[in-house]
């Protein structure tokens, strides 16, 4: 393997299309996160008044909820690891231990920050190597991973369009993106675009479907699908349901947790109709789950914005929400920064056992 890397870097690159179009791939994986990432925090600080944030991280912020959140985060991604752990199982995976499930999820939010799905392509790789079993089967597990994922967004998306009624409509009614999105679900658009999508996918199959090519791409679809289904039966189900539930509540207590710990968002736990600040936090712990679609670092930009949009619809201003969103994603990622680097000596600690085991 590393000799076909040599020859390939000893190559003159025009010589080699393929070359230059995996280079400018990889170039474009990196450079586009980052450009988003770049791009919205410029626009954020532009925005609000950089000194009156500085201020209040500095004394406006009480960290012993800020530190409760941490614990939080690495308590979630340890549910999550058991429970992606039933799946594999379910898959045919052999059993790993809990710490090795964890240091899967560890590692995977950690390299998340550095550029999109680089995180989930590497935990496949990960427990795949590790088990030696099927990477396609470990990417449909993911995939039902993920997809659990998105059922719980949506779930909790409509809760909080029913029980933060005001502030979504507000939402909808008065914000250029949400009118867009309205009129996107009630235009019929929509629905033409998924036809469109979906008969161009299906000519290309037809016309390709004899090709090798093809026929890799469907024995490792069949793989990826025979990983997913295993959402439909589970041996565990109401075990998953149960750490499916505890994963979605722990990253809600990420973002109720920090409204204690800023003067501003205190204010929203007291006021009239908030049911101790859960409803504010449930409107904006959805705008933050959604901004996760945008291709970024760890979610750097995006979720900052998203975060202080959802603030304003109730009376945040535009520097508070960016303290908070700053403060709130800054702890989280080093967070996931000591995670990584703990499952990076995990990682290595356990190749070392399992030479010398072979020796």
């Amino acid at each position: 393997m590393s000799r076909c890397y040599k020859d390939m870097a000893d190559t003159d690159i025009h010589t080699h299309p393929r070359s230059f179009s995996h280079i400018a791939g990889a170039t474009i994986k990196i450079a586009v996160p980052l450009a988003v990432s770049a791009a919205l925090i410029v626009w954020m600080f532009h925005k609000v008044d950089y000194h009156k944030v500085a201020a209040i991280i500095r004394q406006g912020v009480d960290y012993r909820f800020i530190i409760a959140m941490m614990c939080v985060t690495v308590v979630s991604h340890i549910i999550r690891g058991i429970r992606w752990g039933i799946q594999l199982r379910a898959a045919g995976v052999a059993r790993m231990p809990v710490i090795a499930e964890s240091v899967s999820i560890f590692g995977a939010y950690a390299l998340n920050l550095l550029f999109p799905f680089l995180g989930e392509a590497w935990r496949c790789v990960y427990v795949s190597r590790r088990q030696g079993c099927k990477l396609a089967t470990v990417v449909g597990t993911d995939i039902g991973d993920r997809s659990a994922d998105g059922i719980m967004i949506a779930l909790i998306s409509a809760a909080a369009m029913i029980v933060a009624h005001p502030a979504m409509e507000r939402f909808l009614d008065h914000y250029r993106f949400g009118e867009r999105l309205t009129h996107a679900f009630t235009d019929g658009t929509l629905p033409l675009w998924i036809a469109g999508i979906c008969a161009a996918a299906t000519a290309g199959w037809y016309a390709l479907r004899h090709t090798r090519f093809m026929a890799g791409i469907g024995a490792s679809c069949r793989r990826i699908w025979a990983g997913f289904a295993i959402l439909f039966h589970l041996p565990s189900a109401w075990l998953y349901l149960l750490l499916t539930l505890g994963i979605w509540v722990c990253y809600f207590m990420e973002t109720y947790l920090c409204f204690f710990a800023f003067p501003f968002t205190r204010e929203l736990i007291a006021g009239p109709g908030n049911a101790w600040g859960l409803i504010p936090g449930l409107v904006v712990f959805v705008f933050g789950s959604w901004s996760m679609i945008v291709p970024s670092n760890g979610g750097l930009g995006p979720w900052n914005i998203a975060v202080m949009f959802a603030l304003s619809l109730y009376g945040v201003t535009d520097t508070d929400g960016a303290a908070y969103s700053i403060i709130c994603w800054s702890f989280q990622a080093f967070t996931l920064i000591c995670l990584g680097v703990f499952s990076a000596f995990y990682i290595m600690l356990s190749r070392r056992k399992a030479r010398a085991l072979g020796n």
